[in-house]
Order: structure tokens, then sequence, then C-alpha cells
């Protein structure tokens, strides 16, 4: 019997395969958990149209993030710090600071958890961080860390 999995089963496949199974293994355990449905013309075509949908709203979200890159790649942040003797700093610039003077200063709300920081920023000057706002899409945001007054 072929079946349309509508969940991911470990021994069986992903979400949305079309898997040719025992008859009773899909009577007793696939079918009744509702992990999948058989693979009929009228289920067959609700997959087609699914998997459609899908393709669709990932191609909507791409050119989003792709749109979001070219704002923040031409528009730089500028953060100040704390510094001593010397020009020595107190401190350093962290993800989350860079997320909210983002957020103040250009109006781009950027989730702290997707820069990519290697570690925090302990000296001034000029810095590009990596922001992954999709897994094909990695913008480059300009930050410029000056020594407060």
């Amino acid at each position: 019997m072929e079946v349309i999995l509508l969940q991911d089963v470990k021994t069986l496949g992903k979400k949305g395969e079309i898997v040719k199974i025992n008859d009773g293994y899909a009577r007793n355990f696939v079918l009744p958990k509702k992990l999948g449905v058989e693979a009929n013309a009228k289920n067959l075509n609700d997959l087609k149209l699914e998997k459609a949908r899908q393709a669709k709203q990932e191609a909507e979200e791409l050119a989003a993030a792709k749109e979001l890159a070219a704002k923040i790649e031409e528009q730089a942040v500028k953060l100040t710090i704390k510094t001593g003797e010397g020009g020595r700093v107190f401190g350093a610039v962290s993800s989350k600071e860079i997320s909210a003077a983002a957020k103040e200063q250009l109006g781009l709300d950027i989730d702290k958890k997707k820069m990519k920081l290697e570690e925090s920023i302990k000296t001034l000057g000029t810095y590009e961080v990596p922001v992954k706002l999709h897994r094909e899409v990695t913008a480059k945001l300009k930050v410029v860390v000056g020594e407060s007054k």
C-alpha cells in the first residue's frame, strides 16, 4: 500500500513523502495514529497543492530577506563605549546592544540571535557583523564603535 506521510516517521521517511509499506502496518499503525493517509488521487492532489503553497511561501520569505539585507547593508549603526586613559575600553559591545541600537537608529527589528559575532567587540573602530536573515541570505551590518564623552 502507498501512503503519504503527514509527519516524520523515523523508520519510514519525512513529512510529505510517498512511501510503499505493508498493508497491515498501514492499517494497524500508520493510519490509526494519523501518521499518514492513503495515497489516492484526492490525497495526491492535496499534497501537490500543499507543496506548491509551501514553495510560494518560501519564495516570498526569501524575497523579503533579500530586501531586508539590502536595507541593512546600506546603513550603519553607531555605538559609543566608555574608555579610559590611552583609549583603553571598559566592557564590550554585545549583539544585544547592537540589536537595540539598530532598532532605535534604523527602525529595523533584528534579532540578536541572528547576529553571528565570533566574540564581543572590545575595541574602537568599524566592524561588519554578519546577520543571518534566511538560510540563503546573510547581510553584513556595519557597526561603528566610538568613544563616549
